[in-house]
């Protein structure tokens, strides 16, 4: 695809997870929040930003066919270049996005498909440290006194809060590195709950760039609760 070869930053939206906190018999990426499907709030941000050269879309290996047709089609999502199937784990999943990305691409911005509250703004933030320092990874600061707990649940340490930060999506990288941190980490083994723990894993220097406790992690019924009264106090 031509246009697919000029991309220079690529947007790598991940939403093959089960979903299985939330409870309901349709999958969380297709929930309907006021007359939509959750994910396309996500996408929306991504398609209307001129920072973002493309997107592409993993999902769920059974729900390729429905997300082409109800999600991008649909909606027309004329960004999303390519719809992934994701594999057993968070880390496949991303790993089979990045396989789908051409050399062309210089940039990658991971982004979680249940965050559809995260702001343009700190998209652009993200993006600047990253060209700027080589990897950032939005997060915003701990509220709560954090602890170490033991297996039998007993404290070894309470950790300094003023050090700690919460990890969020985007997390953007050059497309080289993450590509070579995920197959490492796939033939090594590794285990890591976020893209930039690999990244640090790899010796990379990774910056932290201050996001927005609204960008939430649609986990939880209560989480979607939440996301649907904002919307509708946003449409009164």
């Amino acid at each position: 695809m031509e246009w697919m070869r000029l991309a220079k930053r690529m947007a790598l939206i991940l939403c093959a997870g089960q979903g299985k906190r939330m409870g309901t018999d349709v999958k969380k990426p297709y929930l309907e929040v006021c007359g939509r499907p959750l994910l396309t709030y996500t996408l929306d941000v991504f398609q209307s930003d001129p920072m973002v050269d493309g997107i592409v879309l993993v999902v769920n290996e059974a729900d390729c066919g429905h997300c082409q047709v109800e999600i991008v089609q649909k909606y027309d999502f004329t960004k999303i270049c390519a719809v992934v199937p994701g594999g057993l784990e968070r880390q496949d999943s991303v790993l089979q996005g990045l396989r789908a990305i051409g050399e062309e691409t210089e940039w990658i911005i991971v982004h979680d498909g249940a965050r559809p509250l995260i702001n343009p703004e700190t998209i652009h933030k993200a993006i600047a440290v990253a060209e700027r320092k080589g990897a950032a990874v939005v997060a915003v600061r701990a509220k709560d006194t954090i602890k170490a707990v033991r297996p039998d649940l007993s404290v070894e340490e309470t950790l300094p809060r003023h050090t700690l930060w919460q990890a969020q999506t985007p997390q953007v990288f050059r497309r080289d590195e993450i590509l070579e941190a995920y197959e490492t980490a796939i033939a090594k083994g590794w285990i890591a709950t976020d893209d930039a723990s690999l990244m640090e894993r790899m010796g990379h220097e990774v910056y932290i760039v201050e996001g927005e406790y609204s960008n939430i992690k649609i986990t939880t019924p209560e989480d979607l609760l939440f996301f649907s009264m904002l919307l509708k106090m946003r449409c009164e």
